[in-house]
């Protein structure tokens, strides 16, 4: 059946706009792509600042007359491709009706499977509803305790730039050299020979989960978080991330003070910022619903753990990866949703442990999908755009998933047996449609086969015009 015109999006558009980083996980088969705390982060909008727009429509405009496909139609055109041997004998699935939330398959959604980076979702509701996505992260520089000592200071931008500040970027908006330039202006005329210390206290608990294994560092799969660090110490393939990224930034902002004329004595060192201190400089991250797209879109597990500290700093738990997963599940049941046995054990979906029902994924999608959740939109708007964006750029390409290029949206999640793909996709008819396809005892060597039927399955749900 023909789409309507008025919901056909430019592949074009899509394909300028949207991130085109490729996810470690997908891309790497078996392995996932892969002293008092300073006060929590408040939105700060400065009117320098340019108004924040998306990447691209997270809904294309629906036609008011799409049909909602007939469940038992859809079904059948479903169930023969979740028993591929593809995806193994542990296979679940939700599809909901984007605009009632009417259930139109449901292959053990309530059971409990490993979700990978699909845990990304609800990392991802979590900090949209109660930290906000306007919300940017301050990394600052104020007076020590002595009056040589300069303290900076980060509450978890991991996206900083050595050079000047790049008010319409979101990896590297916030730059050390502009930093350094503020502060050396207020001390003009003062302490024009300084040590420079750095304060990471914002979060506790160890810069790596337990859960994690040894390699998914030394392989770049993650990188170590932190209160602050640099874009260009993110880890990717083959290329780990910094030992310790707090004391990199730390070392760039002493490199960039003497840049500006500032005698800097020694290395930089740990602290903890005195209480109420002068503040000499500030620059602010890209608000949170941003970073949270690139979290998304290239499956940055240290990201995604970053945003998953927001959530519990916010509801007064401790900065930890343990207390920040309790923290994450705790607020996604309270926007209502029954999350049943679901369990988390870290914010990105890196860590053995985590298990999630198919329907609690298509529950968020649902809420970030309502008109009455728009704090929840960037949600949408982050994901991979299938053949196009992030860890779905080189997905979608063979027919016959082919064809629904440029059409699904989703996050994508893999771990050895294990291959997720949860988001949303408009039918034949112009019908919303959101999905989660969850299989967790993938065959040995088989995540390009797992992945490839999930994109299969993708695909037939965007021809689906079924009766």
């Amino acid at each position: 059946m023909r789409r309507p015109a008025r919901v056909l999006v430019p592949v074009a558009v899509l394909a300028v706009t949207a991130y085109l980083a490729a996810d470690v996980a997908d891309v790497v088969p078996g392995v996932l792509t892969a002293s008092a705390p300073a006060a929590a982060p408040v939105a700060r909008p400065t009117p320098s600042d340019p108004a924040r727009t998306p990447a691209e429509p997270a809904l294309p405009a629906l036609s008011d007359q799409a049909p909602r496909p007939a469940p038992a139609g859809l079904q059948a055109r479903l169930r023969p491709l979740l028993k591929v041997r593809a995806l193994g004998p542990s296979v679940s699935a939700s599809v909901v009706d984007g605009a009632t939330g009417a259930t139109l398959l449901d292959v053990g959604g309530g059971s409990g499977r490993v979700p990978a980076s699909a845990t990304k979702l609800l990392t991802g509701a979590a900090v949209l509803s109660v930290v906000g996505g306007s919300t940017r992260l301050a990394t600052s520089v104020v007076q020590g305790s002595s009056p040589e000592e300069v303290v900076l200071v980060g509450t978890g931008d991991m996206l900083l730039s050595t050079g000047a500040s790049q008010p319409r970027a979101v990896v590297g908006r916030a730059g050390l050299s502009t930093l350094a330039r503020q502060t050396a202006t207020a001390l003009r005329g003062r302490q024009q020979r300084v040590v420079v210390t750095f304060d990471d206290t914002a979060f506790t608990g160890g810069t790596t989960a337990p859960t994690w294994a040894a390699a998914d560092l030394s392989l770049g799969l993650t990188g170590r978080v932190a209160t602050l660090g640099l874009a260009r110490d993110r880890a990717r393939p083959g290329h780990p991330g910094a030992a310790d990224p707090a004391l990199s930034a730390a070392t760039a902002f002493a490199a960039a003070l003497r840049r500006e004329g500032v005698e800097v004595a020694g290395t930089p060192a740990r602290t903890t910022a005195p209480s109420r201190a002068r503040v000499l400089g500030r620059v602010d991250s890209a608000p949170v619903a941003d970073v949270l797209g690139v979290a998304l879109s290239e499956s940055d597990n240290a990201l995604a753990e970053v945003m998953a500290r927001l959530v519990a700093r916010a509801v007064g738990r401790p900065a930890t990866f343990q207390d920040a997963a309790i923290a994450v599940l705790d607020q996604v049941q309270r926007l209502g949703i029954d999350t049943g046995p679901a369990r988390l054990v870290d914010g990105s979906g890196l860590g053995r442990g985590s298990v999630v029902p198919a329907r609690v994924l298509t529950d968020v999608l649902r809420l970030a999908a309502r008109d009455d959740h728009p704090q929840l939109r960037p949600l949408l708007e982050g994901l991979p755009v299938s053949g196009f964006s992030g860890t779905l750029a080189d997905r979608f390409r063979k027919p016959p998933a082919s064809a629904a290029a440029g059409w699904v949206r989703a996050k994508t999640g893999t771990l050895t047996g294990v291959n997720t793909l949860a988001g949303t996709t408009v039918d034949a008819d112009g019908r919303l449609l959101l999905f989660a396809v969850m299989a967790d005892r993938v065959p040995a060597r088989g995540t390009v086969g797992a992945r490839a039927a999930m994109d299969r399955i993708g695909a037939a749900l965007t021809a689906c015009g079924c009766r």
